[in-house]
């Protein structure tokens, strides 16, 4: 039982599956034989067509050229996100990605500076100084050029995709590297007597599964991981208390916008991604305060374009389980927990879960001490992940709806009140160990959320008042001569990478 693992069994398709697949193909594919067992009558969630700036390493990894990927899934190009309505109506602000400022000015950040030309009056909104903000209103786009001193160099971007395209793009090029499909459903999941491990799945058809190590991307069912292993869930609806949402795609308009955007509702947020073939929506919220009925009418009345279908229901709770690794199953994606799409985190979850698999790939022992590492990290990145998403919901001054001042009001976890309290008493904004979201994002929604600094750090005080305002001047002006010679958003797609018809799913 100490040889190396050979025999990888990937429990589901979709988005997680392939990825999954694609990944293991890549890296270790002389060393394993990889089955993934997938049925075209389970249906995908797919809300995943948002994504941040890590997705683009992971296809890098997989060495896909970007223009024939963003073709192929109908994607656009994402700048960040922008927040509607959610300290007040009214308000708007992008989390964006990439710095903050321009060049940095002594040994502290820019944001220290704004924080004290603001409260004199000699600096705008925050938004003013953040390029990838300034770009994305403007729905301008370009990929960075080699300028390491200008903002066009150092450009960071996602993609909007349609994640059904992905996961068939995915398919094609882990088949190519090896990977079986089957196709079928698991009627049962056969356990060894000895230990508890999965031995092997069984197929409607009767067919007898067996593998080493198997991987669970069953979606919110968690066939594995939880129907076989009951490793148990936490939940977290207490903190992020949605629990449902509606998608519909609609007809696309123009301008093509290089930002999703997220806008508050009565019960929750609705989200709106642009790709080429059409503008993805949903609502997501929480039931014990808008019906379905409601929820729908909100959703369908602030479409941009004619719906292509009728609203398609989705019922979860935002948590995760107990343990991602359980025995010889690890979950990836939807089987290992969930976090609303509020902060485009899905995607990037099954990303680093398939990460933190190939560094702590085990070998026949299944060691405990890998294992609980697997955990340790998982654990702390949905943590953190969490405390994240439950700022937008706590950082509200409204109280036009039972929803909201519900939300205002309730107990937040320590971690997240430790870094309110810092940012509130000083501007400082630390980031742990594996923290996914950066120092320049929790600002932006910090401030975006009328969360402001009482002080600053005094390094900053070496500037007088004149000097100040004209760093904040001379910054801004930089900043907006570089959007100034950027491409539209829906050029650059048409002249690199306009998807062909018949990629229309």
């Amino acid at each position: 039982m100490d040889g190396p693992v050979r025999d990888v069994v990937i429990v589901g398709g979709g988005t997680a599956g392939w990825m999954t697949a694609a990944a293991l193909a890549k890296l270790m594919g002389t060393q394993l034989r990889i089955r993934l067992i997938e049925s075209d009558e389970i249906g995908t969630v797919g809300v995943g067509e948002a994504t941040i700036p890590q997705i683009r390493l992971f296809n890098a990894l997989l060495g896909l050229d970007e223009d024939d990927f963003v073709r192929r899934t109908q994607g656009t190009f994402k700048l960040g996100i922008q927040f509607v309505d959610w300290a007040r109506p009214g308000d708007v602000y992008m989390h964006a990605f990439g710095p903050v400022g321009g060049r940095d000015l002594g040994l502290v950040p820019f944001h220290q500076y704004w924080a004290k030309a603001h409260r004199m009056g000699r600096a705008g909104p925050l938004g003013d100084y953040v390029f990838a903000n300034l770009a994305g209103v403007r729905n301008r786009f370009m990929r960075p050029v080699a300028m390491p001193d200008s903002p066009l160099g150092r450009i960071a971007y996602a993609f909007h995709f349609d994640a059904g395209l992905y996961a068939r793009y995915l398919r094609e090029y882990a088949e190519r590297l090896g990977v079986r499909r089957t196709e079928g459903r698991i009627r049962d999941v056969r356990l060894r007597a000895e230990d508890g491990f999965v031995e092997a799945v069984v197929l409607e058809s009767g067919e007898r599964i067996e593998g080493e190590l198997f991987v669970d991307c069953s979606g919110f069912r968690g066939l594995l991981i939880e129907q076989a292993l009951k490793t148990g869930y936490e939940d977290w609806s207490h903190w992020l208390p949605c629990d449902r949402a509606l998608a519909v795609p609609c007809e696309p308009v123009r301008p093509l916008t290089p930002y999703t955007r997220a806008t508050a509702r009565a019960a929750g947020w609705q989200w709106r991604i642009p790709l080429q073939h059409r503008i993805g929506n949903g609502y997501v919220y929480c039931s014990r305060f808008v019906s379905d009925d409601e929820a729908a009418a909100t959703l369908l009345a602030h479409l941009d374009g004619a719906p292509l279908a009728e609203p398609r229901p989705l019922r979860f709770v935002t948590g995760m389980r107990r343990q991602f690794w359980n025995r010889n199953v690890v979950a990836i994606g939807l089987a290992s927990g969930f976090m609303e799409p509020l902060e485009s985190t899905s995607i990037h979850f099954i990303q680093a879960g398939i990460a933190r698999l190939v560094a702590l790939f085990p070998d026949r022992r299944f060691s405990p001490v890998e294992i609980a590492e697997y955990n340790r990290q998982s654990r702390f990145e949905f943590e953190r992940a969490r405390d994240f998403l439950i700022l937008h919901y706590i950082a509200t001054e409204r109280e036009d709806t039972p929803f909201w001042r519900e939300c205002r009001s309730m107990a937040i976890p320590d971690t997240l009140q430790a870094k309110l309290d810092l940012f509130r008493s000083s501007g400082r904004i630390v980031r742990e160990r594996e923290e996914l979201f950066t120092e320049v994002g929790w600002l932006q929604v910090m401030v975006g959320q009328r969360i402001l600094p009482a002080h600053h750090h005094p390094i900053v005080d070496g500037l007088g008042a004149d000097e100040l305002a004209e760093f904040m001047a001379r910054t801004k002006a930089v900043l907006d001569n570089a959007v100034g010679v950027m491409p539209a958003h829906e050029d650059f797609i048409a002249r690199h990478c306009a998807a062909r018809t018949e990629a229309v799913a």
